[in-house]
């Protein structure tokens, strides 16, 4: 029999009853764990859930009607004295009382719609009480940070401006449509509000991707931390010449972690721009793709890791790192972990940055452009084993459909599709695993302290993508092309590759061996031909809780979907007006669980299908 964590050590989680029962940051804690306490709905009864309100928001963008980009609806709610908070995708912040979903207030922050965004995104909000004052801090994709009263709607007078802060730096022009932006939610740490940004990365000088702490009562600036070194400065060398001058992306457009009695930030940066082409930065580029332990106080480096070196596909790290306990020698240790694009599982020393598994730098493949500087090498962890798919061979082309596969060999002709993780691109057409997205995105993962299962999802879409020459007169003199489906899928989306094309997987984080893992996700028309469920393209996260449960949406088939956190085995699941590329939350209220989630459907994933609306689950009779 496996013994918990908790249970070898003697020792019981202390959990604030009213805590408990509520969720107040983006993961539910400050290291986003993404566990609920709450066991009201079990593996037993969760076939049962059926819908207790739903809220419409009508606040989407299909970028046809009066629009020029899309939106995408993948805001985790909070819910804080028997109320619920979250943005929509056009950063209006909304309060709905968690029983009912009836509006109780709701704040504009006036976004301009015609402003052109890669998609309208708000991801979700900051909270913080002191005493009697609570506010909210919504995040503004034209880049403001708004302080607002949790209780009223109104602005704080007394932070930054009216209570609006305008977060993007200092340098950046007013103007700049669409440079700098705030898509994920701030977190918080000794009183210090810790903020990066959204900036371009398509071309090599852009805004700066810096990590900058504010007061959290009145958002002066208390530090700023260069996420590309300037001279003197710990790492500036692995920027070759003055590569490093105004150089953009390097930047925390997801979410930081924080361990407020370390009174340290753990913040997972991008790729530096341009993404695709580093011929003009040589060397191995920190802190791009880095995780960096921040002083919360001053911003000062305390430990790093690189998880790649010299970024050439744009496989930044985008998901909040995990602050976790597991078990080393018999004795607990706090640890964080970091969930990557390339599908590899990360786990350090909270304290120290040490590795808690070995990790290995291995010799990589360099590519055939002029004037490329190519990394010889690149860090894998030992374990845990990728949770994704890293490669094909010629003879793993699908076979779902002869349309689907006829279709992907003629994109295929004269590519190159067999290599390893970290091949290179080249100037012919590539097949990479994993895609720009990954792997895991933004979404993350989720950890069960009672047994130190660490649970994600991911999903299996390449890309096909060549090199192609600017021209003379360009900043920089190569560019990716993609394949005229823009991934590695077909016309339908089905992936080119055999399935399973989406997993959800449990890694046992003392051992770093997989639990189990399942396909997540289906075609409802490949379904209909008698085709197994193959899995299907996802964003978005899992939670899990007490009561034995794995929740997740994510998929592009409207699915929410609730697994055995033990077995894997699927329990629930019910389907939605739309696909919900966001991570549930759950909470009680009046003695019943419930259950939340965004809905929004369109996004890349589902390009005819938009919404905003909320959907609150919960057991048909009370307890």
């Amino acid at each position: 029999m496996r013994l918990t964590r908790l249970a070898a050590l003697g020792l019981v989680l202390p959990l604030a009853p009213l805590a408990a029962q509520e969720w107040h940051y983006y993961g539910n804690d400050p290291g986003g764990t993404r566990y609920s306490p709450l066991d009201q709905i079990t593996r037993e009864n969760v076939n049962r859930l059926e819908v207790a309100w739903e809220f419409d928001s009508a606040d989407f963008a299909d970028g046809r009607t009066g629009t020029p980009t899309r939106s995408a609806f993948e805001a985790t709610p909070l819910m804080i004295d028997g109320a619920l908070y979250l943005p929509t995708p056009m950063d209006r912040l909304l309060a709905l009382d968690a029983a009912s979903g009836r509006k109780l207030w709701e704040f504009d922050a006036e976004l301009d719609r015609t402003r052109r965004f890669n998609l309208f995104i708000n991801r979700g909000l900051g909270y913080w009480k002191q005493g009697d004052t609570e506010r909210l801090l919504l995040s503004g994709q034209a880049g403001s940070l708004f302080s607002i009263d949790r209780k009223t709607g109104s602005l704080d007078p007394a932070f930054g401006n009216g209570g609006v802060l305008r977060a993007a730096p200092a340098e950046l022009p007013e103007d700049t449509a669409g440079g700098y932006g705030l898509t994920s939610p701030v977190s918080q740490c000794a009183g210090t509000l810790i903020v990066g940004g959204r900036v371009t990365d398509g071309m090599p000088r852009g805004p700066s991707g810096d990590v900058r702490g504010f007061d959290i009562h009145t958002g002066q600036l208390r530090w700023r931390f260069h996420t590309v070194p300037r001279p003197g400065e710990f790492g500036q060398e692995t920027w070759g010449g003055d590569s490093w001058q105004q150089r953009g992306g390097t930047n925390l457009w997801t979410m930081a972690s924080v361990d407020e009695e370390l009174e340290l930030a753990y913040v997972p940066l991008g790729s530096p721009s341009y993404d695709y082409y580093g011929g003009d930065r040589p060397g191995a580029n920190l802190f791009g793709n880095s995780l960096v332990a921040l002083d919360c106080r001053t911003g000062s480096r305390r430990w790093h890791f690189q998880t790649i070196h010299h970024d050439l596909w744009d496989w930044d790290l985008p998901s909040q790192p995990s602050l976790v306990e597991i078990v080393r020698d018999g004795r607990p240790v706090k640890a964080v972990t970091i969930a990557t694009k390339t599908g590899f599982l990360f786990v350090f020393d909270r304290a120290t940055g040490e590795p808690l598994f070995e990790i290995e730098e291995h010799a990589v493949p360099a590519g055939d452009l002029p004037g490329e500087y190519y990394h010889p090498t690149q860090p894998r962890p030992v374990q845990p084993k990728a949770f994704i798919r890293q490669s094909m061979r010629p003879d793993e082309i699908t076979s779902v459909t002869e349309e689907s596969r006829a279709e992907c060999l003629a994109m295929l002709e004269g590519a190159s599709i067999e290599g390893p993780l970290f091949r290179p691109r080249l100037t012919r057409m590539t097949v990479f695993f994993p895609g720009t997205n990954g792997g895991t995105n933004w979404g993350g993962g989720a950890f069960d302290p009672e047994t130190d299962t660490f649970y994600i999802n991911s999903m299996d879409v390449g890309s096909l993508a060549a090199m192609l020459p600017r021209g003379e007169d360009s900043e920089v003199p190569w560019r990716s092309r993609s394949g005229p489906q823009g991934r590695f899928w077909d016309s339908n989306l089905y992936p080119c590759q055999q399935p399973p094309w989406g997993q959800l997987a449990a890694i046992d984080l003392n051992t770093g061996e997989f639990r189990w893992q399942v396909v997540l996700g289906e075609y409802d028309e490949l379904t209909r031909l008698g085709i197994p469920p193959t899995g299907a393209s996802n964003l978005g996260g899992p939670i899990v809780t007490k009561g034995g449960l794995v929740f997740v949406a994510a998929t592009n088939d409207k699915r929410l979907r609730a697994f055995d956190k033990d077995s894997g085995e699927l329990l629930w699941q019910y389907r939605l007006p739309a696909s919900a590329h966001a991570t549930p939350m759950t909470y009680m209220v009046d003695g019943r669980q419930y259950l939340a989630i965004a809905v929004g459907g369109g996004n890349k994933y589902n390009p005819g299908s938009f919404l905003a609306k909320i959907m609150s689950f919960r057991l048909p009779d009370p307890p």
